[in-house]
């Protein structure tokens, strides 16, 4: 969006996201205080919670069609060489396994959901409490009809289809290329349009984010004060404790698996990684994250290509670890014991997930939604953590980053540019020396 065209908008849209859910805070905690005061009645004070509601259901109606869409996209329009492409995808599986892993370990040790009293939503999912069977899994995989997994928003047979529409038709297109034919275009701009599409309407429901905050907010206070935001701050800490670690173990791995140390890799990326917390959208980070990797970090072109640019439309570390924990989280404060089947359910569903989390602010509530229909969990408790995912999706958005720029060190190898490439690189940086760096 242009200036002038952001200046043409009314004041009130100019205010960043996060700004209008701070102001909505203090305003929605002295109307819920009041409310309570005066004991409002009940079944009145519960309207207030109709614009969180609305917001979910959205949400949820758009978490199928965003994951099919992302996944066939990305088949599409990546160009991935071969060899780098296989490396590319083993790196950018095990840092989301290990994101997840540590995500999943933070909140079994500390349980943040059973740190403070949440009363029980007024409905809840009929399979909460349904055993786990792989057998039944299995037979589950392959759908009864192509559409039935987005009506069902059955995540399991969703990815299924969306892996195989999405191999097929990049194979499709490499023949098609390799024999001068472009019948494969008119496919790839409608998937193009309608992904696009799908992006504009959720920034339409993102907007509506404050005013769902302002309501369930509201709503809480007044019939239960502060009580359940205890496990929200535990939660906060949790989830910010398995993003340092998982930083920590970013770090580990570029100064085991590449030549960069890494002093010069956070100093190199920090603007990457303030931009990120900043805007908490990674898209808009993207050519910040690529101009630090080359011209600060000194890594090759192709191999910040590869993490940045290419790594990024797959690389959510931050997403799955935050998607994987509020599914634990919810489930402690249903006192549901999450069995290690349904765990590595709640892994293999935030990895795809997190692959489908559009770039943009509060994305991974969209869907965080799939994860909780995976394992029977109430999407209704999503309710509450929109209330401080404002915060937490820039803390792991800046991690997603620092993934990309995690896969971008480790893809250039363990031996420095050529000294051709070198010798550019050092003019470039004695060019901007300034003796106050002394």
């Amino acid at each position: 969006m242009s200036h002038t065209q952001a200046k043409s908008r009314p004041w009130w849209q100019r205010i960043p996201l996060y700004l209008q859910i701070v102001i909505a805070l203090p305003f929605a905690a002295l109307l819920g205080l009041w409310l309570g005061s005066i004991n409002a009645n009940p079944d009145l004070v519960k309207h207030l919670a109709i614009p969180c509601d609305l917001v979910l259901k959205a949400l949820r109606a758009l978490a199928t069609p965003l994951i099919l869409l992302a996944v066939v996209h990305s088949f599409l329009t990546t160009n991935i060489p071969g060899r780098a492409g296989r490396r590319l995808a083993t790196l950018l599986l095990t840092n989301t396994l290990a994101a997840i892993c540590i995500g999943l370990l933070v909140a079994n040790i500390l349980q943040p959901g059973k740190w403070g009293q949440i009363a029980k939503p007024d409905s809840t999912a009929t399979g909460v409490n349904k055993t786990f069977d792989p057998w039944v899994l299995l037979q589950d995989m392959v759908p009864e009809a192509i559409l039935k997994p987005l009506v069902d928003n059955n995540v399991i047979q969703l990815i299924l289809v969306a892996l195989t529409f999405g191999i097929v038709l990049r194979a499709i297109k490499a023949e098609q290329v390799e024999h001068g034919k472009t019948d494969y275009r008119g496919i790839e701009q409608v998937v193009t349009i309608l992904f696009e599409a799908i992006i504009r309407i959720l920034h339409w429901v993102i907007a509506l984010v404050p005013i769902a905050v302002f309501g369930i907010v509201a709503r809480t206070v007044a019939l239960q004060g502060f009580e359940p935001f205890k496990a929200l701050g535990a939660f906060i800490i949790a989830v910010l404790l398995a993003l340092f670690l998982q930083a920590c173990y970013y770090i580990s791995r570029v100064t085991l698996g590449s030549w960069v140390n890494p002093k010069r890799f956070l100093q190199g990326g920090s603007d990457a990684l303030l931009t990120a917390f900043s805007t908490a959208s990674s898209t808009v980070t993207m050519p910040v994250t690529f101009e630090a990797l080359i011209e600060k970090i000194g890594l090759r072109e192709s191999s910040a290509s590869l993490g940045a640019l290419v790594g990024s439309n797959f690389n959510n570390d931050g997403t799955a670890l935050y998607e994987a924990m509020s599914a634990l989280f919810v489930a402690q404060i249903l006192n549901i014991s999450l069995s290690l089947p349904q765990q590595l359910i709640v892994v293999l569903t935030s990895i795809f997930a997190s692959v489908g989390a559009a770039g943009i602010p509060e994305a991974g509530l969209v869907t965080m939604t799939l994860v909780f229909t995976a394992v029977g969990l109430p999407t209704q408790y999503i309710a509450l953590l929109v209330t401080v995912d404002w915060f937490l999706d820039r803390c792991r958005t800046a991690i997603n980053v620092m993934g990309d720029m995690t896969v971008s060190a480790l893809l250039d190898g363990k031996q420095r540019k050529t000294e051709v490439e070198m010798a550019v690189f050092e003019e470039q940086e004695d060019s901007d020396f300034h003796p106050t760096d002394v």
